[in-house]
């Protein structure tokens, strides 16, 4: 998207000097590229991930081994986005963290460029670490750029950000991807790296024009506090050290003893902060029904993302070894499948959001509850439907991309109805205690879905052949099932959420 910097003097609150950018603030130029780029980053590594790990010139692991690295990954991502938050917060503020992310991303993508295996998922850590650090942190600048919530360009800039977000998802498979399966799978993430490299520049060079707010840190911990909080680090790292060095040097070190501590903490954190914040004596009654209300989405949306995000591991595991991926004749690199769903949102997104404001004039609108359980069902339909390539493959035959491409659509379609709007219902039904961290939750979700996924592949735990045509429904049921009881109980939930609409 090429960007349009241009004087305005007609913009509310900007002066007729100052340039803007499609008539929005300067400094959302500088946030909108750098998102762009860091998604390019990400989603061309999370293309090639999981082709990687399985291919021949690869690391050659087994589906199921890899779906388990990939689903772990993603969900380090989404779950580093809660401490990434309240490091800005307490610590380095949302300006410094950003950078920093930036540049442990670069460095995690470098990593990954070197041929060595060994080091391989030290490249993972750090790029989960710097992505969760980043997203925490980028919208809540984009927010600073706004005289508060009631700025009438508010909602245009997060939708020209979110365009900004599609694009680089949009284009690193498309990149990346055919760099990678076609030319060195190194070579891949090392453009990756430069991606994140142009991306990081382009941000200290134009962070001049954020709002001044993104420099403060919100809430500094004291010198006492610092002490005490890298002392307890200091600690946890000691030990966990200490504990890994020795069965490394015993020799029964394997990938599961990395594999299976995360992904059992990626299923308790986001219970035990739910748990805590719904214990929380200091929240009045309208905020414990609100928070009742709320595990009801935040359960639906993990069985959601437990299915969704196997479309880039699952389904990208099984279009290459299963699908015809060719048009007319024309064979293209598996990873493309990846840029179905970026364009996707971009092209239907602007129809939904005019969707539901056209059936709230006519006092039509579904409700959170409804939209949800269409979402669970949508995404449920997805995998009913992907019996079919799976029927055609276990015949002996190659399954049509366009099998593929229609399941990604289904799942798109699913996800304009539930995740935009869960993340519009999380800040609205957030305790004011807790506004600033329930966005961290609401990411948590995608957390605990992922680390089921990999719990039931992980052939030392679940060994769950996720690709069989038995399992594949089985999920489908699941998520129609759940999708059937968010609807049914709509209106005990619709209660619990008060005057939230």
């Amino acid at each position: 998207m090429a960007s349009s910097l241009t004087k305005d003097s007609a913009t509310p609150g900007i002066s007729g000097s100052e340039k803007t950018f499609f008539g929005h603030p300067r400094g959302l130029a500088t946030l909108f590229m750098t998102e762009m780029w860091e998604r390019f980053s990400y989603y061309g590594m999370k293309a090639l991930l999981p082709l990687y790990l399985v291919a021949d010139n690869g690391l050659h692991l087994s589906a199921a081994t890899a779906i388990t690295i990939a689903s772990v990954y993603v969900s380090l991502v989404y779950l580093l986005a809660l401490p990434g938050g309240w490091f800005a917060d307490r610590v380095l503020g949302p300006r410094k963290t950003v950078a920093l992310a930036g540049l442990i991303i670069m460095l995690g993508h470098i990593t990954l460029a070197v041929p060595v295996s060994g080091i391989f998922y030290v490249g993972l850590a750090l790029v989960a670490l710097g992505s969760g650090l980043l997203k925490a942190n980028i919208s809540t600048m984009v927010g600073h750029l706004y005289d508060g919530p009631n700025d009438p360009r508010r909602d245009g800039g997060f939708t020209v950000f979110y365009v900004g977000i599609n694009t680089g998802a949009f284009a690193a498979p498309l990149i990346i991807g055919t760099v990678g399966e076609k030319v060195n799978w190194h070579l891949g993430f090392a453009l990756a790296a430069f991606g994140m490299a142009l991306g990081l520049i382009q941000y200290l060079l134009g962070s001049r024009h954020l709002s001044e707010r993104s420099s403060v840190v919100p809430t500094p911990m004291s010198a006492a506090e610092k002490s005490a909080t890298l002392r307890k680090g200091l600690t946890w790292l000691a030990a966990a050290a200490v504990f890994y060095g020795v069965v490394g040097f015993t020799g029964h070190f394997t990938l599961n003893w990395a594999m299976i501590p995360l992904t059992i903490i990626g299923l308790i954190v986001p219970i035990v902060v739910i748990a805590r914040i719904k214990r929380d004596r200091r929240l009045d009654s309208t905020e414990r029904s609100r928070m009742s209300a709320y595990i009801w989405f935040f359960v639906a949306a993990a069985v959601f993302w437990m299915i969704y995000d196997q479309g880039a591991t699952t389904l990208s595991i099984f279009a290459d070894s299963s699908a015809d991926n060719s048009v007319f004749g024309w064979e293209f690199p598996v990873s493309w499948y990846q840029s179905v769903n970026p364009v996707m949102i971009m092209a239907a997104a602007p129809v939904f959001a005019w969707l539901w404001l056209w059936l709230n004039r006519r006092g039509k609108e579904p409700s959170t509850a409804v939209k949800f359980a269409a979402g669970l069902i949508l995404i449920g339909a997805s995998f009913f439907l992907f019996l079919v390539p799976l029927s055609i493959a276990g015949d002996g035959h190659k399954a049509a991309a366009m099998w593929i491409v229609a399941i990604y659509f289904v799942q798109t379609i699913g996800e304009l109805t539930l995740s935009p709007v869960g993340l519009s219902v999380t800040t609205k039904m957030a305790p004011a205690k807790y506004a600033s961290q329930m966005m961290g939750v609401w990411f948590l979700a995608v957390t605990a879905g992922d680390s089921v996924t990999a719990l039931l592949s992980n052939p030392a735990v679940g060994g769950v052949n996720l690709d069989t045509k038995g399992f594949v429904a089985l999920e489908a049921v699941l998520a129609v099932l759940a999708g059937v009881a968010v609807w049914m109980y709509r209106k005990k939930v619709k209660q619990l959420m008060g005057d939230v609409h």
